[in-house]
């Protein structure tokens, strides 16, 4: 065991000396919290990339990444997962030791005899759920759910909401962009009252093997996709180049009724913005208006919130209490913290794109 761990261990210095300038190695053990026994098989991956790997007899894994940020998931059937922070600031020495805690049965048991599953749910609620999730897009229309049964359906009445769980991960293929999505769906929720849905979980992509010309297909709606999302926004904002991308800042009125916003000329400057060696802090607070000139909003989107059919930029609403840090990549934390509306919030998981896309 010993020799195969510094075997790997080895490799991961080798590798990254190869690729010392764009990529990182992680090295990790997962094992049982309480027995300190490895677990074999365990998923660990990337969420929002092409990059995972299960662990070996020696609860050993080994990605190597490309540099930037990304949240590590680690999961094994029985156990809570567990998701670390993870970039290419870490060093090559430290392995990640992850132990994992198994699930208390008795509590998800009651969990489940108090809640008010629905029988008949999918055939009542599962194309709500698909809009909700996958989204409304030209790209939603080509993607397929290929396991809808894995789905629950829970309705509240007191609380007028829907919470949607899974029994396994849901597997949707994107015949748009070339890829199928594994997705960790923590839990899907929608509430009428305020009609806004929320939901958490950890994607993990697999591009489609399919003929050149395809792929051609492929790379140009993936370029479309990207053009204006929000990874392009925050990869310009990483790199400084905002304005000559094609994006367009304004600092709202606190008022959250007013729409009246002032251009951000220089972004760059001050307290707003530290830029690190290897990392950016934007310290926004209130909100912004993000505008993107370069490539018109979807028709559909105009349609369905009733919007001037000549309008052509596209129009995201930021709303922040924090800044928050970008990594090269385009990855960013706090996520949660930065709530977006408009043309981001209606691009759903049929416009996502892994964190290790590169616009061509």
């Amino acid at each position: 065991m010993k020799n195969a761990f510094t075997a790997l261990l080895l490799t991961c210095f080798t590798l990254a000396g190869w690729a010392q300038q764009k990529d990182f190695a992680i090295l990790g053990k997962v094992v049982d919290s309480a027995s300190r026994q490895p677990l074999l098989g365990a998923s660990a991956f990337c969420q929002n990339t092409t990059h995972g790997t299960t662990t070996n007899q020696e609860g050993l894994f080994f990605l190597r990444l490309p540099n930037g940020g990304y949240d590590l998931v680690v999961s094994y059937m029985g156990y809570n997962k567990q998701v670390l922070r993870i970039s290419s600031n870490q060093s090559l020495a430290d392995t990640l030791l992850i132990e994992l805690v198994k699930e208390e049965k008795a509590m998800a048991e009651v969990a489940v005899v108090a809640s008010n599953e629905v029988a008949d749910g999918l055939s009542k609620y599962g194309s709500f759920f698909t809009e909700q999730f996958i989204g409304t897009t030209p790209n939603a229309a080509q993607c397929v759910l290929q396991n809808p049964e894995a789905l629950r359906f829970f309705y509240t009445k007191k609380r007028n909401r829907l919470k949607v769980t899974a029994k396994e991960d849901l597997l949707i293929t994107n015949y748009a962009l070339g890829y199928t999505i594994r997705y960790q769906l923590d839990s899907f929720s929608y509430d009428y009252n305020t009609n806004v849905s929320q939901y958490t979980g950890a994607p993990l992509f697999q591009e489609i093997d399919s003929t050149e010309t395809m792929q051609e297909t492929w790379t140009k709606n993936r370029a479309k996709t990207y053009l204006g999302s929000r990874l392009h926004f925050m990869r310009s904002l990483y790199d400084s180049t905002v304005i000559e991308d094609g994006f367009i800042v304004e600092k709202l009125e606190d008022d959250p009724q007013s729409v009246k916003g002032s251009i951000i000329h220089k972004l760059y400057d001050g307290e707003q913005y530290i830029a690190d060696s290897s990392d950016v802090t934007v310290n926004w607070a209130g909100r912004y208006r993000i505008s993107y000139r370069t490539v018109l909003p979807d028709k559909r989107f105009l349609q369905e919130f009733k919007l001037p059919a000549g309008m052509k930029m596209q129009v995201t609403l930021l709303s922040l209490t924090n800044g928050f840090v970008i990594e090269e990549n385009g990855y960013f934390y706090e996520q949660y913290d930065v709530i977006n509306t408009g043309y981001w919030a209606w691009k759903k998981l049929a416009e996502l794109l892994p964190y290790n896309y590169e616009y061509e």
